[in-house]
């Protein structure tokens, strides 16, 4: 009887302590559900990236922070900027509004093609994009452009929704939101001649 109540109590023991790691009582303060979402985002930033390089000129890549954190709550999915120019990583609050839109353009594009890739032959064929080019300087607008335009001739609807009058010269295709002289809001909208 006194073997078998050890037995139970070492169980007991090990099930306590495999308790404590799934449910984020560890050093990396770091739940099993978190741990599992963190192996996912890892995947979603290597794509991010790819496009973060192409519109920030090669300065910025997005990184999960690694290592022991400090401070309460669950940790695992915090991210972090590499900055090129600057050297080292610094927390993604640091980013100005026009660089934060440019990672957060990133994230999305890298996550359409997880879930494409993922999906089972599913291909998501638009993506739409509200405001954010109100933040950008000329040059980063007109890199974000050029990269949009990549993103459209591999078979892509890219949908932008503006108030930058600057953006009307370069986007053919458009639906204005106007007012009448009645005070009323009407749609104009403007397509390119295609040629026949």
């Amino acid at each position: 009887v006194s073997a078998f109540l050890l037995n139970r109590s070492s169980d007991l023991g090990r099930l306590q302590k495999l308790d404590r790691l799934v449910s984020g009582k560890n050093n990396r303060k770091t739940p099993l559900h978190q741990f599992v979402l963190g192996l996912m985002l890892d995947d979603i930033l290597q794509s991010s990236n790819l496009y973060l390089n192409q519109l920030s000129s090669g300065r910025y890549q997005m990184d999960r922070r690694d290592g022991e954190i400090g401070g309460g709550g669950y940790k695992g999915l915090e991210l972090e900027i590499c900055d090129g120019y600057q050297g080292g990583n610094r927390p993604v609050g640091t980013l100005s509004g026009g660089e934060m839109f440019l990672a957060s353009l990133s994230l999305a594009f890298g996550l359409s093609d997880i879930v494409q890739r993922g999906a089972g032959g599913i291909r998501l064929d638009s993506i739409f994009i509200d405001e954010g080019f109100g933040t950008l300087d000329r040059e980063t607008r007109e890199a974000v452009m050029q990269s949009l335009a990549q993103i459209r001739a591999s078979g892509r609807v890219v949908g932008l929704i503006s108030h930058v009058e600057e953006l009307r010269d370069v986007i053919p295709a458009r639906i204005e939101v106007q007012k009448n002289d009645a005070g009323e809001s009407v749609l104009r909208v403007s397509c390119p001649k295609v040629d026949d």
